[in-house]
């Protein structure tokens, strides 16, 4: 029994440390997968941005939650452009596959960004929020217009 429960959590902590990508049966499983996690973000993205644009009034407490769910999404799509994944049922261009620093550099910015509009929407302050959401469409625009084909 000793010897059991130390080799059944080096076995939990190895699993935990293979590649995101090994997640994926399929390459158009992976493509599948970043779709939706960016679909829900732009839904969540645009709930806030109605609040930014003076469309919707401005609710902090609803502002708060999607932003945090932009902030946790802007985390996720990325294990979904491995290998062979740039073929298919996608919008993405080769640029992201052979200049994968850059590509990086972006989704590091919109992570960054995003956290920035979380907090600024914990504040509760409409100005902080569209200021902190003007910068999260600037770098998703940036994005798609180096990545993405229209």
């Amino acid at each position: 029994m000793k010897i059991l429960a130390p080799l059944a959590m080096a076995m939990a902590i190895s699993s935990l440390s293979v590649p995101a990508f090994a997640q994926f049966q399929k390459p158009e499983d992976a493509v599948k997968y970043r779709k939706a996690a960016f679909t829900v973000m732009a839904s969540h993205f645009g709930r806030v941005g109605a609040m930014a644009n003076g469309r919707v009034p401005f609710d902090p407490k609803v502002a708060a939650d999607n932003a945090a769910i932009v902030e946790t999404m802007s985390k996720l799509p990325w294990d979904g452009f491995g290998p062979g994944t740039d073929k298919g049922d996608t919008r993405a261009l080769p640029a992201i596959w052979t200049e994968q620093a850059k590509f990086k550099e972006g989704a590091d910015k919109l992570q960054a960004e995003a956290t920035k509009l979380s907090a600024a929407a914990k504040t509760g302050n409409l100005d902080a929020v569209k200021t902190a959401f003007g910068a999260v469409g600037q770098t998703c625009k940036a994005c798609h217009d180096a990545y993405r084909k229209e």
